[in-house]
C-alpha cells in the first residue's frame, strides 16, 4: 500500500513569474501517472498556452512536462478535461483558448477538440469536437473546458460536458456525431465521476471546487461543502484554488483513495496574476469529503 507520508509538498508543478501550470487532468494506468496540463509561458510574443504532460510512477517525482501541441496564439490548445480509451485507441479532449489579438483571455473562436493516441505519450493532431451537431463552425458559440464521460446506463453512449452559459451538455454514440442536449448553471472546469448509479460534477465557482450530483444530467443538485482544501495556509494558492480533477483509485490495492488534481494561483488573485504563478497541487481521500495534503 502507498505511503502517502512521502508526498511532502502538496505542489506537483511550481509556476513562476513567467510561468503557469493550469487544468490538470490525470490518467493512471500500468502503475504510472499520466498528468495532462495546460503550460503557460510568458516570452516575447506570448504569452503561449500549450498542453503538456507529465508522468510520474509513485505521485512524488514527476517527469519534466513534455509539450503536446504547437504554439500558436491563435490556437493557445489546452484545458485537457479528461482521457478516455476506446478500441480506436486513447482520446484527450482539449479546448482552444484563442487570444491572436492580445486578448486577456480566450475569444469568441474558443472551440472544443480531441486527440488521439496508442500510447499515451504520442497523439495526434486535434481535431474538432462538433457538439453541437452539424453546423457551421462560426455559430457553434464560445466554448471551453470539455470533460467526456460515459453514460450511466447505456455503455455505448458518451455525453461531453463543456462551459457553454453555465455547463452545457451533449451526446454522441460515436464520439463523432453529437446532439446537443442542454445546459445548467454551474462553474468552469467540469469533472464528472461516476458514482453508483450517479454522477458528482466536480466544477469551479470564482474559488474553490463545488460539487453537484445528478443522475439524468438533467436535474442537479448541490452537495456538500464548497472545497478549498489547505488555501487558508498556502500563499501560492490564496489567489484561488480551481479546477479540480478526481481520480478515483478507490479500489486500486495500491492506492486505495481518490486523487483530487487542481492548480492554485496566489498569492494575488487570478485575474492579477492569470498567466503565472499557477501551480498544480494534489490531495486525497477516503470518501470525497474529508481531504488530507502534506
Amino acid at each position: 500500500m502507498f505511503d502517502w507520508g512521502k508526498i511532502k509538498s502538496p505542489i506537483i508543478l511550481l509556476g513562476s513569474e513567467k510561468t503557469a501550470y493550469r487544468d490538470p487532468a490525470v490518467w493512471y494506468e500500468n502503475g504510472k501517472f499520466y498528468l495532462f496540463c495546460t503550460y503557460v509561458e510568458c516570452v516575447d510574443g506570448g504569452p503561449y498556452l500549450t498542453t503538456v504532460l507529465s508522468t510520474s510512477t509513485d505521485l512524488v517525482n514527476w517527469t519534466n512536462p513534455k509539450e503536446l501541441t504547437v504554439r500558436d496564439r491563435s490556437k493557445n490548445f489546452s484545458s485537457p478535461g479528461n482521457v478516455i480509451k476506446t478500441e480506436k485507441g486513447y482520446f484527450l479532449c482539449l479546448q482552444t483558448y484563442c487570444r491572436e489579438n492580445g486578448d486577456k483571455y480566450g475569444n469568441d473562436n474558443c472551440r472544443l477538440w480531441t486527440m488521439r493516441s496508442d500510447d499515451l505519450e504520442n497523439w495526434d493532431s486535434p481535431t474538432l469536437l462538433k457538439v453541437k451537431g452539424d453546423i457551421p463552425v462560426s455559430e457553434m458559440g464560445r466554448m471551453i473546458d470539455p470533460f467526456i464521460v460515459k453514460d450511466l446506463a447505456d455503455d455505448k453512449k458518451w455525453w461531453c460536458l463543456y462551459k457553454q452559459n453555465g455547463v452545457s451538455m451533449s451526446y454522441s454514440y460515436d464520439l463523432e456525431n453529437w446532439t446537443y442536449h442542454g445546459k445548467t448553471p454551474c462553474g468552469e472546469n467540469v469533472c464528472a465521476l461516476r458514482d453508483g448509479d450517479s454522477y458528482m460534477i466536480f466544477h469551479s465557482p470564482p474559488n474553490g471546487i463545488g460539487v453537484l450530483r445528478t443522475c439524468d444530467l438533467t436535474h442537479f443538485k448541490e452537495e456538500g461543502e464548497l472545497i478549498t482544501l489547505g488555501q487558508n495556509e498556502w500563499d501560492w494558492a490564496k489567489g484561488r484554488i480551481t479546477a479540480g480533477f478526481v481520480l478515483d483509485l478507490k479500489n486500486n490495492p495500491e492506492y486505495g483513495k481518490y486523487i483530487m488534481f487542481f492548480h492554485g494561483s496566489g498569492p494575488e488573485n487570478e485575474e492579477t496574476m492569470f498567466d503565472h504563478h499557477a501551480s498544480i497541487g494534489i490531495a486525497w481521500s477516503d470518501d470525497l469529503k474529508n481531504w488530507s495534503y502534506s
